[in-house]
Formats: C-alpha cells, sequence, structure tokens
C-alpha cells in the first residue's frame, strides 16, 4: 500500500479525484489507502483502480515506472470517464447551464468537496469553514487582493507554479511577498504580544467603523425609501412600482445636493 500512495503522489492525482474515479467519498479513500492491502477494498473498486493502474493484479503495482508516458496515459483514463459522466450530469442539472466543458468540470469538483465537507456532521468547524468561505467568495469580485490570496495559497500548496501570475503581475508580486513576510511572522513567533494585540485592535476599530458606516447608509437609504413612498402614495415597493419609487428616491437625494 506504500507503494500505491507513492504512484498516486507521482501521478499528482488528489484524494479528490480518486474518491470522484472510484465514486466514494474523500474519507472513504482515506480509509481504503489505510489498509494494508488492496485485496481488502470492495471488488469492484479494486478492479476501478487497478484499470485505472493499467495493471491486472495487485502485484503488478510495485513493478510500475511511473513516467511522461505513464502520466499521459493515467490521465486519458481519468479525463475519459470525467468526460463521459459529466456529459451525462451537466444535461440534467441546471446549475451547469452556460458553462463550458472545462468550467462544468471546476464546478462539479467544487461542489463535490464542499458536499463531502457538509456530510461530516461530527466536524461542526467544516460548517463555520465553508460558511466563511461562502462569505469570501461574496465580497471577492469588490476586492482584488481577495484573489491575490487565493493565488498565494495555490502556490503555497504547491498546486501553482511560485512565478506564475494570473492576475496583475506587478500587484500580486507585491502582495505575494507581503503575505510571506507575515505568514513567517505568524509561524515563527518573532512578533511581541503587544504589537499583536495592538495591530489586532486596530483591525477591530476598523471593522466596527465599516459596520457603523453600512448602518447608516441603510438607515439613510431606509428613510429615503419612506419618503419616496409617501410622496408617491403608496404603502410598499413592488414590481409594478418600483422604478418610479427608485426614481423619486434620486430625486429626493439630487434636493438635498442642491
Amino acid at each position: 500500500m506504500g507503494r500505491l500512495n507513492e504512484i498516486l503522489h507521482e501521478l499528482g492525482i488528489s484524494k479528490v479525484k480518486l474518491a470522484k474515479f472510484l465514486g466514494v467519498s474523500r474519507q472513504m479513500i482515506y480509509n481504503y489507502l489505510e489498509l494494508d492491502d488492496i485485496n481488502k477494498w470492495p471488488k469492484d473498486k479494486k478492479v476501478l483502480l487497478l484499470n485505472l493502474l493499467g495493471v491486472k493484479s495487485p502485484e503488478e503495482i510495485d513493478n510500475i515506472k511511473v513516467d511522461t508516458d505513464y502520466i499521459v496515459e493515467v490521465e486519458s483514463r481519468i479525463e475519459t470517464l470525467f468526460e463521459n459522466s459529466n456529459k451525462s450530469n451537466f444535461n440534467t442539472d441546471d446549475i451547469y447551464n452556460g458553462l463550458n466543458d472545462k468550467n462544468k468540470e471546476l464546478l462539479a469538483n467544487i461542489i463535490d468537496l464542499l458536499k463531502e465537507y457538509l456530510e461530516d456532521e461530527e466536524n461542526a468547524g467544516h460548517y463555520n469553514t465553508l460558511l466563511y468561505l461562502y462569505h469570501f467568495l461574496q465580497s471577492i469580485s469588490n476586492t482584488k487582493e481577495l484573489k491575490y490570496i487565493l493565488g498565494y495559497i495555490s502556490k503555497a500548496a504547491g498546486f501553482t507554479k511560485p512565478l506564475e501570475f494570473v492576475f496583475d503581475e506587478e500587484d500580486q508580486f507585491v502582495f505575494e511577498s507581503i503575505m510571506f513576510s507575515a505568514m513567517t511572522l505568524y509561524n515563527g513567533g518573532g512578533v511581541s504580544s503587544n504589537k499583536i494585540a495592538e495591530a489586532h485592535k486596530r483591525f477591530v476599530d476598523k471593522i466596527e467603523q465599516r459596520m457603523e458606516e453600512k448602518i447608516g447608509r441603510t438607515l439613510a437609504l431606509n428613510s429615503l425609501k419612506i419618503q419616496a413612498l409617501k410622496e408617491l402614495g403608496y404603502t410598499e415597493i413592488n414590481d409594478d412600482n418600483a422604478a418610479e419609487v427608485l426614481q423619486k428616491i434620486a430625486e429626493i437625494e439630487s434636493r438635498k445636493i442642491s
């Protein structure tokens, strides 16, 4: 089994991709790989794995030589399976409508991974982690640095080459350099506790200020909405009067400016 793990690593086959190939959860893959003999795997999963590796018996695994040709061969088998699977799934699920095959596969992989996290109800942290991820995605279009964070993580985890820049190269380069310095300090513990406390207090103050500003804008907008409805003789906004109410709100705001 040790050699099997080495081969999967050399092939670049992640636990998520292997789980998808075998039609099981990622946790089940970990359970399989912890067994001391592949013959203890369910027979259908063992056959699928042997077919993926291009061998006829578990004993042949030790003789596998991972070279360029072999990697291409295995990748071809995986992609063929995924393409056939995606074609059958994507045509029946509205969530994939309007996406090309490449984007469909990426979304499917993300959904599979998220589902596995949420299915693990024993780990309450998974829910909060994905909730924060949801907030992250909601904010990513308004804050370019969030994209740089993703790039940094991808590089630090070894998925992306360190000198690959898909966003603004200069900005991303500077951000990654600062991020690396910050992570080095965090892991090395080279900053005094007093300075850390001061920095976190500034962080808290900044967030609270933004929240207060957001509440203020919400209250102001609500006040404008109430005034607009009153002047138009309406009691609420609906599909029929929404455009008129918004126009009236803009008019009321212009009065204040002038």
